[in-house]
């Protein structure tokens, strides 16, 4: 997958889905947390099942740092649709921003598609190291690279 590390899925993680409320994902986060906090554990229970419950916490704690934040849920939500992107195949090509055109009526980034539609990304989404962006006519995307 072109040298990017897979992420985890932190949805999987909650149990729960990213159109999700940021109440809902809460709640969820809590029950997990409770349930699987190393000190709710019984104490006679054996060392390995302890260290599996306490890795699962762990995560549970990661997910919610990620998706309990605004900003890196949203950051986690478009690498995720990038991700899948690439993974089925729908990247028409990658190109660097500086091989896009600047368009000054529209404020926008440019790039023309093989189907003669057009690749559009405003210069707020560019500044991401990474943006996919759709055809404005056909369902191929571009990935755009800084």
């Amino acid at each position: 997958m072109d040298g990017k590390k897979q992420q985890k899925d932190w949805y999987r993680i909650l149990g729960a889905e990213p159109y999700e409320s940021q109440a809902e994902l809460k709640l969820k986060y809590q029950k997990l947390a409770l349930l699987y906090h190393p000190d709710k554990q019984s104490a006679d229970m054996p060392a390995g099942e302890v260290e599996e419950l306490v890795q699962r916490f762990i995560e549970i704690n990661q997910a919610w740092k990620i998706l309990g934040n605004e900003k890196t849920k949203k950051e986690y939500d478009v690498q995720r649709r990038e991700d899948e992107l690439m993974k089925n195949g729908l990247i028409y090509t990658v190109v660097h921003l500086e091989d896009m055109d600047w368009n000054d009526d529209e404020q926008c980034y440019i790039y023309r598609c093989r189907c003669g539609g057009e690749y559009l990304i405003s210069k707020e989404d560019a500044k991401n190291t990474v943006s996919v962006v759709s055809c404005d006519t056909c369902s191929l995307t571009l990935e755009v690279l800084q």
